[in-house]
């Protein structure tokens, strides 16, 4: 088996050491702390090489949540915050028409894009495409899944007040979970839903 096929179980070990979640940059530190081939030698400051390190995890992540199915488990995928969770009864098969995972499973896409390709994605272009997915990301974060409306602003900041108190390493929580709550109230306010 090559590193390819066995990065989506590596992952599910990873997650399943973390029920509160990790995010995209704590994955990548443990995949460079493995050897992991592309993570190891990935330069984080070079755009293209940041790029096929984010597609491949992503790419991985997303195959790992069709592999789950059968489980009746699924993935929370976002760049803040990725966790294993039971599947929703009402959501028994995975939902096709996800452009960011059909995005992602297509590998035509990381082999294709070049380095001027993904500065103009950098310039603005990409950021657009997960700006909606981060925000959501942030929403789920502090407990509003598939919330519609979305909540007041009120809400936003009583459930993150609650969040924030339970999981305060002073009263027993875990503080890893408590800095992805503060990421995910820091994008809300910066995109000004919060």
């Amino acid at each position: 088996m090559n590193h390819h096929d066995s990065l989506p179980g590596f992952l599910l070990q990873q997650l399943r050491l973390q029920p509160e979640g990790l995010s995209e940059y704590q994955l990548i530190n443990l995949l460079r702390q493995q050897q992991w081939p592309l993570f190891a030698e990935a330069d984080l400051r070079d755009p293209l090489s940041l790029f096929r390190t984010h597609f491949t995890l992503f790419n991985a992540l997303y195959r790992l949540d069709e592999q789950l199915v059968a489980d009746q488990l699924q993935l929370d995928i976002s760049p803040l915050c990725i966790r294993l969770l039971p599947r929703s009864a009402s959501q028994p098969e995975l939902t096709r028409t996800d452009p960011l995972r059909s995005y992602y499973l297509d590998l035509q896409q990381l082999n294709e894009t070049d380095r001027e390709q993904v500065a103009a994605m950098l310039d603005g272009s990409f950021s657009r495409i997960h700006e909606k997915d981060e925000q959501t990301a942030a929403l789920a974060c502090l407990g509003f899944v598939g919330v519609q409306p979305l909540p007041t602003t009120g809400e936003i900041r009583q459930a993150y007040r609650r969040l924030a108190s339970r999981h305060h390493p002073d009263r027993g929580g875990c503080n890893q979970r408590l800095q992805q709550i503060n990421q995910a109230m820091a994008l809300l306010k910066r995109h000004q839903l919060a």
